[in-house]
């Protein structure tokens, strides 16, 4: 084995532990190594941990030595989000007012990766809030696009992306309430899945109050990952059950597949809009790619795309300046403020009823997809209608939002529906990623995953082309 160990997928690295042809200190020493050559220029890592993460290594080689049960990820470098519970360790959220607020114990997605054997080597970046498309804040600054200057790595998660198409570990832990998993995925050129709602047990032991009601409905937590073996790994991992969020469903992984060959429905012009040209192109050659592997590939229109975005958006308006104004108000910077602004004005103010009425609606919109999957069990669309976007393009007002929310109605209506739905790269426009989204009924991410999986047999692991170009000489 010749090729640097941080290049190695989880998969890859667990199979090398088991069998002893590396140690755990090794692959750590390797994702610690990689973090520190790279993270100062994209800044995806805000709080290194590779002191403790050598130490849980050595501790981790010392249990595969004395024969103990070892788990799925034994040994494998991860990274998790810095809006999630490590105990011990701050839950910033992107929020300077935030920065002092310590763990009392793991969030259960972090207490599932740890009992897989799974190192964490750092905690990655997120907006204030976890609420932009964009990844900057006032605490930790922004992180960069490892791909091209001036292009958004993604948000929220956009740390966790740009970090693990670096190298900085095999799997990045992130959640997703309106894409923020998927659009991170998208923009730095690498896979993931966000899990129907129930399949990922979500918790922060440090949070004063439970989530408001929409919230609790559309937000998941995830993995992302270079390739796709390793999302299903670190899904499998995730799911494990935690009693402390009453909404986990002990549903399996596998499921009996649709009947052959596997319909999928090809949505080019979701809800009348028209994509840019490059979008539409990648969602041709995934089509292609997936009709020449015997998917019966059709071009259709799913039910209520528009209503659904615009329900997405009255609940998620509603609960902002219901419960979270004040503390963006008192705890935001000016830039959040800004960005909140905009939102808020482009999204409009509910009332009460117009929030009681899309809550109500949710369950007729997803009855309609139900009935729709039933008949073609994938469906192909844009991740976002353009390209990924420069940055901050959510600071330039309310117009401008209102625009950027209908290029980005096609991520957060899938969070309405609580539906799984995988982003995976098809490519390169402009020397930045592009990709397609993939999404099923609910509990079926297996479906997701075999077809993304078909995509990259026939496109190639992104990743591996950014590190060919950073290695060329200058």
């Amino acid at each position: 084995m010749t090729e640097e160990v941080w290049r190695w997928s989880a998969s890859q690295t667990a199979s090398a532990v088991r069998a002893g042809e590396i140690s755990c200190t090794e692959a750590v020493a390797a994702a610690v190594e990689r973090l520190q050559t790279v993270n100062a220029g994209v800044n995806a890592v805000t709080l290194d941990l590779s002191e403790q993460a050598i130490e849980s290594a050595r501790r981790a080689d010392d249990a595969l030595r004395g024969g103990d049960d070892l788990g799925p990820l034994h040994g494998v470098p991860i990274t998790i989000k810095e809006n999630v519970d490590q105990k011990g360790l701050p839950t910033p959220n992107g929020v300077s007012a935030l920065a002092d607020v310590i763990a009392p114990d793991d969030s259960p997605v972090v207490a599932n990766l740890e009992r897989a054997g799974a190192i964490v080597v750092g905690r990655t970046n997120t907006p204030e809030f976890s609420l932009r498309f964009f990844t900057d804040n006032v605490l930790r600054g922004p992180t960069n696009n490892p791909w091209k200057t001036g292009l958004t790595p993604g948000g929220s998660s956009g740390g966790a992306a740009a970090a693990v198409v670096l190298g900085i570990g095999d799997i990045a832990h992130g959640n997703d309430l309106g894409g923020s998993l998927r659009y991170p995925a998208y923009a730095c050129g690498v896979t993931t899945i966000r899990p129907t709602l129930g399949r990922v047990p979500a918790f922060n032991p440090s949070s004063l109050d439970e989530r408001p009601p929409a919230i609790q409905l559309m937000s998941v937590q995830g993995p992302i990952a270079r390739e796709v073996k390793d999302v299903e790994l670190a899904l499998t991992a995730m799911s494990s059950g935690d009693h402390r969020d009453p909404w986990w469903v002990p549903a399996p992984l596998s499921a009996p597949p649709p009947a052959s060959p596997t319909r999928v429905a090809l949505i080019k012009s979701p809800a009348g809009f028209t994509p840019h040209p490059a979008v539409t192109e990648s969602l041709e050659a995934a089509a292609a790619h997936l009709s020449d592997a015997g998917y019966a590939v059709e071009e259709s229109e799913p039910p209520n795309l528009a209503a659904i975005a615009d329900c997405w958006r009255t609940l998620l308006v509603s609960e902002l300046r219901m419960l979270m104004e004040p503390a963006i108000r008192e705890h935001g910077s000016e830039q959040i403020n800004e960005v909140y602004d905009s939102y808020c004005a482009c999204m409009g103010e509910p009332s009460l009823e117009h929030y009681m009425r899309a809550l109500t609606a949710r369950l007729g919109f997803l009855r309609a997809w139900s009935m729709f999957l039933e008949d073609c069990p994938l469906v192909l669309m844009p991740v976002s209608l353009a390209p990924p976007l420069p940055q901050g393009e959510d600071l330039k007002g309310p117009e401008r939002m209102r625009l950027l929310m209908d290029e980005q109605a096609t991520l957060y209506s899938i969070n309405l529906l609580g539906l799984p739905a995988m982003t995976i790269p098809t490519g390169l426009h402009d020397q930045a990623p592009i990709g397609v989204q993939l999404i099923a009924g609910r509990f079926r991410e297996g479906l997701c995953l075999a077809a993304a999986e078909t995509i990259e047999q026939r496109v190639g692991v992104l990743s591996h082309s950014l590190w060919a170009r950073d290695a060329e000489p200058a």
